[in-house]
Formats: structure tokens, C-alpha cells, sequence
């Protein structure tokens, strides 16, 4: 393909890509069941949890607060929760409703219309990062730099991409009915593993031997790290692989559902 002809493909989908998005956007916010709690639960959660002892040290000694830290892990529950609860089960009631082989009969190419719901997803994602700080510096008092907020934000986003793979491949192994119980199965126990509700070092000692090996725990002290809070003495680069590691492993296995689903219809 020539460079005049790619570019002309590019200038074709580009228009595509962002009416899709947006259609997606809108189709997910107009949804309570998932816009609301998506977007409110994470700050639901920290007022529970974290606003009464916001103020407290993290640890005895500690400069960082356990307010700091809670935002940190209630951010990354948020975005990881849209991509792997409600996008992963929105996209299993889609396929019970056939809305796969509708889009299937359109002329929209596969990668867009994927592409699209990942974007909207991440859209809501970031909206409830901003709910989310807006409470705690609001109400809970949580003082951060510019940078650490600005860090917290650019983090958490980028460690939901491997939970999009996830919850596209859940959406795809798990039918409409069973996808709430087999999504909630897998995420919230690992939150509670990796420590995103309470630190890891308060958890019984198998699961701590555990958490290593988890996506949202490598995740977790990325963003930990932003705040000051990081609770293990590895390295930055060191958790950035484990989650390339998990975002490529997890969209293998969302292509091969996919493909596999495909196949079973149209073959």
C-alpha cells in the first residue's frame, strides 16, 4: 500500500472511529446500572473506608496518609473495575442479544467498532478518576503536588489498558447470564488480594505470598509509587513488564474468545 493510499484509509476510519466512540459513550452513560456505579462507587468506597482515618499515617512513622493511599488504590479499582465488571458484562449481554451479528451485517470494520467501546470505557474510566479526586482532596482533605495528581492520573489510566483485554475476554468466554457471577469471582477477590482495600501486610500471609503474582497488584504499586505509598522495595521497570506482560497475555486470550465465538457463529 502507498503512503497516499494508507493516509487515505487513515482520513476514512479516523471520522468512523469518533462518531463510533462517541455513539459508544453515550450508549454506556445513558445506562445507570453502569454509568452510576462506575463512576460513583470508587468514591463510595472511600467514603467508607477511607474517610474516617484520611488524615491518619499509612504506617507509624510514615509521612505518606492513608488517605493518599486509599485514592491511589480506589483510582485504580475504578478504572479496572469499568474495563473488567462493566465492560466485560455489557459486552456478554450484547452478544445475548445478538447485537454482534447486527454490527456484523454493517460495514463497520471489527477493529473500530472494538476500538470504539475500548475508548468509551476509558472515557468513563477518567471521569471517575475526577469524581474520585475531586472527593478526597474535597471532603477527605488529601494533599497532593500537581505532579503526584498528575502521575496518579496518566498511571491509572495506562494500567487499565490490560483490563480491557480481560474484560473483552470474559465478554467473550462468559454468556450474559453467568458473566456478573464470573466477573465478580475473578476481580473482587484479587482486589482484595493485591491490597487495594487494605494494606497487604494486614492480609493473611498465603495471600501475600500471592499478590506478587497478580495484575492489579503490580499495578497498585505503580500507582502507590505516584502518591509516595509504594509498598515493596521493586523496581518501576519491574512492574511496567508485568503489566505489558499481562495486557498482551490478556488480549491473546480475548482473540482467541473472539475468534472462537466467530467461528461457532458464522462457520
Amino acid at each position: 500500500m502507498s503512503a497516499v493510499a494508507a493516509l487515505n484509509v487513515t482520513a476514512s476510519i479516523a471520522p468512523m472511529l469518533a462518531r463510533q466512540s462517541y455513539a459508544e459513550f453515550v450508549k454506556l452513560f445513558r445506562v445507570p446500572a453502569f454509568s452510576v456505579t462506575s463512576i460513583v462507587l470508587p468514591s463510595m468506597f472511600y467514603a467508607f473506608i477511607g474517610l474516617g482515618q484520611a488524615s491518619e499515617p499509612l504506617y507509624p512513622g510514615s509521612s505518606v496518609t492513608f488517605g493518599a493511599y486509599f485514592l491511589a488504590s480506589m483510582a485504580l479499582y475504578g478504572v479496572a473495575n469499568v474495563m473488567v465488571l462493566g465492560f466485560g458484562i455489557s459486552l456478554a449481554n450484547e452478544r445475548g442479544q445478538k447485537q454482534d451479528l447486527l454490527m456484523k451485517s454493517t460495514p463497520l470494520p471489527a477493529p473500530v467498532f472494538f476500538t470504539a467501546k475500548a475508548a468509551s470505557a476509558l472515557a468513563i474510566a477518567l471521569i471517575s478518576i475526577i469524581v474520585l479526586g475531586l472527593f478526597a482532596a474535597v471532603v477527605a482533605g488529601v494533599q497532593l503536588s500537581a505532579s503526584q495528581w498528575l502521575t496518579l492520573g496518566w498511571r491509572a489510566m495506562l494500567c487499565s489498558i490490560p483490563f480491557i483485554g480481560l474484560g473483552f475476554a470474559l465478554g467473550y468466554l462468559a454468556g450474559p447470564n453467568s458473566a456478573p457471577a464470573v466477573t465478580n469471582l475473578i476481580y473482587l477477590p484479587t482486589a482484595f488480594a493485591s491490597g487495594l482495600f487494605f494494606p497487604l501486610r494486614l492480609l493473611p500471609h498465603f495471600l501475600q505470598q500471592i499478590a506478587p503474582y497478580l495484575p492489579l497488584y503490580r499495578a497498585a504499586q505503580l500507582v502507590w509509587d505516584s502518591v509516595g505509598a509504594r509498598t515493596e522495595g521493586g523496581s518501576i521497570t519491574t512492574d511496567w513488564f508485568y503489566m505489558g506482560a499481562y495486557a498482551v497475555a490478556f488480549f491473546l486470550i480475548a482473540l482467541w474468545a473472539y475468534r472462537r465465538d466467530q467461528g461457532r457463529k458464522f462457520n
